[in-house]
Parts: structure tokens; sequence; C-alpha cells
């Protein structure tokens, strides 16, 4: 067991707490094809940034709002296998709600309709890349995210499965926990993250009122 404490937990949301990758690799899939590219490049490419990144990267000379747009409007309509991953709810359940929240590269409309399609509190402080100016692996989300409850970033610690995102709670300054969710390990390791558990059940935490108590299975 490993023991950490903290003031509070920065949660990712795809691939942390809910898992849409099926309905994120069929949308980009799709967005791929029409487009020209290797499905499979893209998906990969496309995980745990702001969309609109992926696009430009992609296709400097397009209409970015009006691509982004499309992709949204895609991904809110295809919900299907959006579920919660193991031991989420039992984590935030036994989480005070002011020492947790959730930054995410999706829209805020986006992660609104995934919260509730797999039935999550939609945290009142949660950062989305709505209201960013730069998504991971920028620390800009994490640093929001870690100031909406009143701490500093190298107080919290990010919860993350992207080596993008752990490339931005390293840069916030803070500790990053990584689940090989989505990615394989090594990928995690070269991006920095401190510990690297295969989901929320293997974190237990509990609050003595000044800050929380993590208990990592490995």
């Amino acid at each position: 067991m490993i023991a950490i404490r903290c003031s509070a937990l920065l949660f990712d949301l795809d691939g942390v707490l809910i898992d849409s990758t099926p309905a994120v690799a069929r949308v980009w899939h799709r967005w791929a094809v029409e487009h020209g590219f290797d499905p499979e490049t893209v998906v990969r490419l496309a995980h745990g940034r702001p969309s609109r990144i992926t696009i430009r990267e992609l296709l400097p000379n397009a209409d970015i709002d009006r691509e982004d747009r499309e992709v949204e409007r895609r991904e809110m309509e295809d919900l299907d296998g959006v579920v919660l991953l193991p031991g989420a709810r039992q984590l935030l359940n036994s989480l005070p709600p002011e020492r947790w929240t959730i930054a995410t590269s999706c829209t805020r409309a986006l992660a609104g309709v995934r919260l509730r399609a797999a039935g999550l509190p939609i945290p009142r402080t949660m950062v989305t890349a709505s209201d960013v100016k730069i998504g991971k692996p920028d620390p800009e989300p994490y640093l929001k995210a870690a100031a909406k409850l009143g701490f500093a970033a190298s107080d919290c610690v990010v919860v993350e499965d992207a080596p993008s995102g752990v490339r931005a709670g390293k840069a916030a300054g803070a500790k990053v926990i990584a689940f090989c969710t989505t990615m394989i390990r090594r990928e995690l390791e070269d991006a920095g993250a401190d510990w690297i558990v295969q989901d929320c059940a293997d974190i237990a935490a509990s609050s003595d009122g000044g800050s929380l108590q993590l208990s990592l299975s490995r």
C-alpha cells in the first residue's frame, strides 16, 4: 500500500471516471475516414486533448470551429457504451464534495451529457475545454481546477489516463496518479506519472477535515 496526503483530487473524466472509449473511437474513426486520414492514428491522437487541437493539427486550413462543432455534435449523440469505470462511484462517494472536481478536455456540454449518461453528479467547479484558452498538456486546466476548490495545484493530486493529461498535471505542479485504462504503462511513465494503478478501485480515500488521506493498491 502507498499512503498519500493531499488537499484535493482533480480528476480527468474519460478513461478515469467513465469509459467513453468506444463512442470516441467511433466518432473519430468516421471523421478520419471522411478526411482521408488513418483512423487508428487519429483516434490515438485525439485521446485526452481538446478536439479542436487535433483538428487544427491535422487540418490547419480548415474551418476549425465548424469541424469542432460537428465532432462535438456526433460525440453528444453517440452515448452507446458510456459507462462508469470500476470504483469511480465508490471513490467519489468517499470524498467531501469540496475536495474534488473534474478537469476534462471535453466541452462543458459534452461533459454534462456523458456525466448524466453515466449517472454521476456534475461538479459545480468543473473545468472543461469551454473554460480554458489552452488545453492539456498545458497546465491551465488543472491550475484552474485547483483554484476553483481554493487550493494550490501543488497541494492536489491529479488522476489521469492520458500522457497529455499527466503532463498537464505535472506542469501544474501536482502529483499525478495515472490509470492503465486506455494507455500502456510505459507511455504514462514517460509522461512523468508519480504512481500508476489500474483504476479508481485501487484508490481508497478518507478525510480528517484538514486533508485527504489516500491509499493506493499496487
